[in-house]
């Protein structure tokens, strides 16, 4: 299948390790002319940062054709944690916007600052990275949760908002994946993690990948607003 990816221009947040290390590797395979934001070269919580980024890329490239939203990151605690009647411990405040910055506020600033862009081209993709914790929660991720499920709010009301300039917005809601981050976790949670999925197994950054390039493509020139989840099964599991 022609997935019509050549010398398309592709914007991949948080490119340089894991999912959208990979992710990357992927599109360049197709023949994409990728350009990877990341830190310390592009901070997607800072506007003018992404402006910067943004302008270079028209400058060197003339267009973006894709935006995916993959940076994100992780900072767990419990709301509160209670123990013997008292307070042992609560997710502070630094904790809660970090991740709500760089998972929401990034997601936002980016598109934001790409849409116009792809506007004048005439159409283009935008990409977002939510989690099936996104769509049912989870234990101690009351912050990473409520941006995965933000980014499904985005990519529902954009989709609404850009389809009729010829621009497609999707969301990708991976399961457990064996990044390098998660393969240092302790092999019982490990274990859990793959009893709840129903195919048995935990997914590999190719298999996220994969959905981001035909999404991207124009085998899914009619698919906008959906959240495709790449989980294994794990939320028909739950």
């Amino acid at each position: 299948m022609d997935l019509n990816l050549k010398d398309k221009v592709v914007i991949i947040t948080g490119g340089a390790a894991g999912i959208g290390r990979t992710t990357a590797q992927r599109f360049e395979q197709e023949g994409a002319r990728v350009v990877v934001w990341d830190l310390p070269a592009v901070d997607v919580t800072k506007s003018d940062a992404v402006q910067r980024a943004s302008d270079d890329v028209i400058a060197r490239h003339g267009r973006i054709d894709v935006l995916v939203n993959n940076a994100g990151i992780l900072r767990d605690a419990q709301l509160v944690k209670w123990k013997d009647g008292n307070v042992v411990s609560t997710m502070d405040d630094a904790t809660f916007d970090s991740v709500i910055n760089v998972n929401l506020k990034g997601v936002f600033i980016c598109a934001r600052t790409v849409v116009p862009h792809m506007i004048k081209a005439g159409g283009g993709v935008i990409l977002n990275a939510s989690s099936v914790v996104g769509l049912y929660g989870n234990f101690g991720q009351t912050n990473y949760a409520a941006t995965k499920a933000g980014v499904i709010s985005f990519t529902k009301t954009w989709s609404r908002e850009l389809g009729k300039y010829n621009i497609r917005v999707n969301a990708v809601a991976p399961g457990f994946i064996a990044t390098e981050m998660i393969k240092q976790m302790p092999p019982k949670a490990l274990d859990a993690m793959v009893a709840k999925t129903p195919l048995g197994r935990m997914g590999e950054p190719e298999d996220v990948a994969n959905a981001y390039v035909w999404l991207a493509s124009d085998a899914a020139k009619f698919v906008t607003g959906a959240v495709l989840s790449v989980d294994g099964g794990v939320v028909v599991g739950t």
